[in-house]
């Protein structure tokens, strides 16, 4: 009887052992796994890069040559439509070489010819020696000013880190250099689709980006911090991620809230750079007396707290009591000595601008009330470009 007893635990014991073994050998495999997952992806995305670069060059040069042949009348016309159908002869399958793409890369190098200099320093020139003229001379004296002040690396990266697709919706609808380049900017570091970024342009962001109503100015006494507060601030925010079913068309601040959380990177993306999330309801204690943020977000260019406050209607004068008195307490309890002091923003379905001046009049913490809007209120074009609820409960 021992001896079983004996054996049936060295049993167990060695049973133990390999299930042990088993979940160690599991473990180094999900390990290994995430790795070469990791290795994939962004090998995929440097391919990708890759990709995006060499189109956007040949487009380019494409591009140059169907401008110098056409608007000097080398070629007749409907000379475009009948080259593109040789084309698709001469190679079968040949996709984006439509006469409609051939005129876009005509607009693409046309809109920027003054970056040639550029695209030559990047390009296999070899590959395009037919396209140009004979003795061209280009220096970097011939760029644009704005193009010049960045580091050829940084306007390298932004450049061709957008699609053609991308590049063309900017310069059919932006014809300041200045303004081009921030979308480019956003679009790249964003990782913006065509869809949003038709969205932002047509919805004039280089405009209301840092334009969101507030008090900086009035409370924030150290230069540099108040220039940078009034630039990172939106005056709408879109939030296509909130999907709210259609009798709801008033949602409630619970509901908001938990879309924005389990959204939190996307809602980050719609905040701007540098946001980093503390937390939802972020508790304060004050003589036993408890306060809660809706959300709480730290920002590292500005180097101070930022607290939201979530308001399903209209901007009321006494939002701006109750924030003011989170501020106070952020400062006196939370705020780090290093840090700037906190910052207060309102995000509310709508604002009379009036009444949110007056509500402003006389504060001395820095708030600010934005406007947002979320996918149901999104036109039916854009609204095509994410997927509906009904569809995304089918697929869970």
């Amino acid at each position: 009887m021992y001896v079983t007893v004996i054996e049936t635990i060295n049993r167990a014991r060695n049973c133990s052992s390999l299930n042990m073994s088993k979940k160690e050998t599991f473990a180094n495999y999900l390990s290994s796994v995430k790795e070469l997952k990791s290795a994939i992806l962004k090998s995929r995305y440097t391919a990708a890069k890759k990709v995006n670069k060499e189109m956007l060059l040949l487009y380019y040069f494409v591009g140059k040559y169907v401008s110098d042949n056409s608007r000097n009348k080398n070629w007749g016309k409907g000379a475009v439509e009948q080259i593109s159908d040789l084309l698709q002869q001469e190679l079968h399958g040949l996709r984006g070489f439509s006469a409609t793409n051939l005129k876009n890369m005509r607009i693409f190098y046309e809109e920027w010819a003054d970056l040639e200099v550029v695209f030559l320093a990047e390009s296999p020139v070899v590959l395009f020696d037919f396209m140009l003229p004979e003795n061209r001379q280009t220096s970097s004296d011939d760029l644009p000013s704005e193009i010049r002040q960045m580091t050829s690396d940084e306007f390298v990266q932004l450049f061709f880190g957008i699609g053609f697709s991308h590049h063309i919706a900017i310069v059919q609808r932006v014809k300041k250099v200045e303004v081009r380049f921030f979308y480019i900017s956003y679009a790249a570091q964003k990782f913006w689709s065509h869809d949003t970024l038709k969205y932002h342009l047509k919805e004039s962001l280089h405009l209301k980006l840092g334009t969101s109503q507030n008090n900086f100015i009035q409370t924030i006494q150290e230069s540099t911090f108040k220039e940078k507060a009034q630039l990172i601030f939106k005056d709408e925010l879109l939030l296509d991620f909130v999907n709210i079913e259609a009798n709801d068309e008033e949602p409630d601040e619970h509901i908001l809230e938990q879309e924005i959380v389990q959204n939190i990177k996307k809602f980050i993306m719609a905040l701007g750079a540098d946001f980093s999330f503390i937390g939802n309801q972020y508790r304060l204690l004050v003589e036993n007396e408890e306060f809660f943020i809706d959300l709480l977000f730290f920002n590292r260019k500005l180097q101070s707290l930022v607290a939201i406050e979530l308001k399903k209607g209209k901007f009321k004068a006494e939002y701006v009591g109750k924030m003011n008195l989170y501020l106070s307490v952020l400062d006196e309890f939370v705020k780090q000595p290093h840090e700037n002091p906190s910052i207060g923003i309102i995000l509310c379905k709508e604002k009379n601008t009036k009444i949110v001046e007056f509500a402003f009049r006389d504060t001395t913490k820095p708030m600010g009330v934005i406007t947002y809007k979320t996918y149901n209120e999104l036109p039916e074009h854009y609204k095509i470009a994410f997927p509906k609820l009904d569809d995304l409960k089918k697929l869970l």
